[in-house]
């Protein structure tokens, strides 16, 4: 962690409070590594959703090896993901967990929305913050 950062940041008493990368609204998150699986929480008003904690690690390693910059593509777990973007690999059979990291049913999508702006917060990614369209890549 950066220097000044208390080792309890991003965690259920002292969870992170991020905006969507278009800045629009304004959500929670915080790792929760004794759930089962592991989780990344995102509270969103009175909306919990819960994406596999691995898929911090996991999105930095594929921004890497895709090497350049990936549209986000946020999209609800019921509608398509737009091809070559994050949350369509969010939600693809060829990514490390074999299909979606979203773990509650009904609310395993917006992965393009909550999880980048963990990575930016970690210093693992950049994150554009335009009105729509936005893209991510890992940190150069």
């Amino acid at each position: 962690m950066g220097e000044g950062k208390p080792a309890s940041e991003g965690t259920r008493e002292h969870p992170w409070t991020l905006k969507t990368p278009s800045g629009a609204s304004e959500f929670v998150a915080f790792r929760d590594p004794s759930l089962d699986p592991p989780a990344l929480v995102v509270q969103v008003g009175n909306t919990e959703l819960r994406y596999q904690l691995r898929c911090i690690d996991d999105l930095a390693a594929a921004l890497k090896r895709h090497g350049d910059w990936m549209p986000l593509g946020s999209a609800d777990e019921q509608k398509p993901a737009a091809d070559g973007t994050v949350e369509a690999w969010g939600r693809s059979p060829k990514n490390p967990v074999g299909g979606w990291y979203g773990l509650k049913k009904g609310l395993r999508g917006r992965f393009g929305n909550y999880v980048p702006p963990v990575l930016e917060k970690l210093g693992l990614a950049e994150v554009e913050h335009n009105p729509k369209g936005n893209r991510m890549r890992a940190r150069p």
